[in-house]
């Protein structure tokens, strides 16, 4: 009769040794030899009249191993499922030659596995989050700059006959010049767009009142400044790498002159802007405005207190790990095995995602935080809106529900708005343990803390 025998080899980590006797294999193993004599196919023979041994020599040894490797793998289950250890993903095999696995000897046999076991820990207290809440404040001239994005955005371009303002759009054709503005044979030459308040102060100066087919030559160095030099360089096709690129010249030739007519502040750009809003004056429209801007940095400053909280809890909660169970399940465990110099590498992200996998789960068990099938409902409807621009829903909205009912049946979808809403709820409810100590800083700020501070 099969046994079973779990030891420990490691920190978290276990070695489960089965143990199979003949009684436990021979039988599936001759009952499904009987079967193949039936159904087989040989030249020859008529099907069912292949003899018994010819069976046995053709396809005993693979039967043999089959069925013995099954009711391993059975005794196994049969012990996770009746113990219930809580064990990381699957149970690693350790070397076993299954060629000494003799269909002409049957024997006992043994077979090791190794399982790795999670922690028990504790979460660190957010109450000793040193957190802070950095608010950014929706200033007029905020207000103004979406101002002039949206006038310019909702605005008709037209073609003027000269360069006016900095605001024009040129189709300059770039040719590669000396610096007398000879054509140098084989030199580059390639048409970009450029906004004239690109180029820096003298450059613009030097394209005002210019018209079509008129042109500049100038260095490249001199044309822009270095935050902007670096991107029209590789726009023209020379290596960024190149040290002497700033030092090229070339001659611009006005292609194409464009400006975009601004559109008016008036209440039918309004009601464009926010459709059902009843906005009719400008006060109202700026107002409406600052409000969203003050809703989108909102958002922005939560999420960075997000941020904050998840690499205090990562950092705070003290969790051990069996290291060397899953550096092995890295190399192994996946689709493609990997080296131990690979497994290695890697270790680091992988234990680190590992952690906050246990740490929200337990939260998330811990304080019943759930989605339910409405709010998962609810969540791709706005899903599906925002794809259509968010207009309002007025009317016959069926077509919406049978669009929602279909993501509905798409296993990866429910599962990743899950995922969004479950993750939200956790990082709303840990906000809810902490007092943060609020910041003023600026938009440029808050988003430099975003870019260089990402998990």
């Amino acid at each position: 009769m099969a046994t079973v025998v779990r030891e420990n080899i490691a920190l978290l980590n276990d070695k489960i040794i089965i143990k199979v006797g003949k009684e436990d294999y021979l039988p599936s193993f001759e009952k499904k030899l009987k079967e193949y004599s039936k159904t087989v196919n040989i030249p020859g023979f008529r099907k069912g009249m292949v003899p018994a041994g010819m069976i046995k020599k053709m396809y005993g040894p693979s039967i043999y191993t089959d069925e013995i490797l099954k009711t391993v793998e059975k005794q196994l289950y049969n012990y996770l499922e009746t113990e219930k250890p809580d064990i990381f993903a699957q149970p690693l095999a350790l070397d076993a030659d299954i060629r000494k696995l003799d269909v002409n000897n049957p024997a006992d046999y043994e077979f090791g596995f190794e399982i790795g076991l999670k922690p028990a820990f504790e979460i660190a207290p957010l109450v000793n989050a040193n957190a802070t809440l950095h608010i950014v404040t929706a200033t007029e001239e905020m207000v103004q700059q979406e101002v002039d994005r949206m006038m310019i955005k909702g605005g008709k371009m037209t073609e003027p006959e000269t360069v006016e303002s900095e605001e024009a759009v040129l189709n300059i054709l770039f040719s590669e010049v000396d610096k007398d503005g000879n054509t140098i044979e084989g030199g580059i030459e390639k048409e970009n767009s450029v906004i004239v308040k690109y180029f820096t102060a003298d450059v613009q100066k030097q394209f005002m009142g210019k018209k079509k087919e008129e042109s500049v030559v100038l260095q490249l160095s001199a044309a822009f400044e270095k935050d902007k030099l670096e991107a029209f360089v590789q726009d023209l096709g020379i290596d960024k790498e190149d040290a002497e690129a700033a030092n090229k010249y070339f001659k611009l030739a006005i292609v194409k002159i464009g400006l975009v007519e601004k559109r008016e502040l008036n209440e039918e750009f309004f009601n464009e802007v926010f459709p059902g809003a009843a906005v009719a004056t400008e006060e109202e429209f700026r107002k409406k405005l600052k409000e969203e801007i003050e809703q989108y940095w909102n958002g922005q400053s939560s999420n960075q207190l997000h941020d904050q909280l998840y690499h205090y809890l990562l950092e705070e909660t003290k969790i051990e790990f069996p290291d060397q169970f899953l550096k092995r399940w890295l190399q192994v465990g996946g689709e493609e095995r990997k080296t131990p110099e690979q497994a290695e590498a890697e270790f680091p992200g992988f234990s680190n995602q590992l952690k906050w996998t246990l740490i929200s789960d337990k939260i998330v068990k811990e304080n019943k935080l759930e989605v339910s099938a409405e709010e998962l409902k609810e969540s791709m409807r706005a899903e599906v809106m925002r794809y259509f621009g968010g207009m309002s829903m007025s009317g016959d909205t069926s077509w919406l529900d049978s669009y929602v009912d279909r993501m509905l049946k798409d296993e990866k979808q429910v599962d990743a708005s899950y995922r969004r809403l479950i993750t939200d709820k956790l990082f709303n409810w840990a906000q809810q343990q902490v007092t943060p100590v609020e910041k003023q800083v600026t938009g440029e700020e808050l988003t430099a803390m975003q870019h260089n501070h990402q998990h």
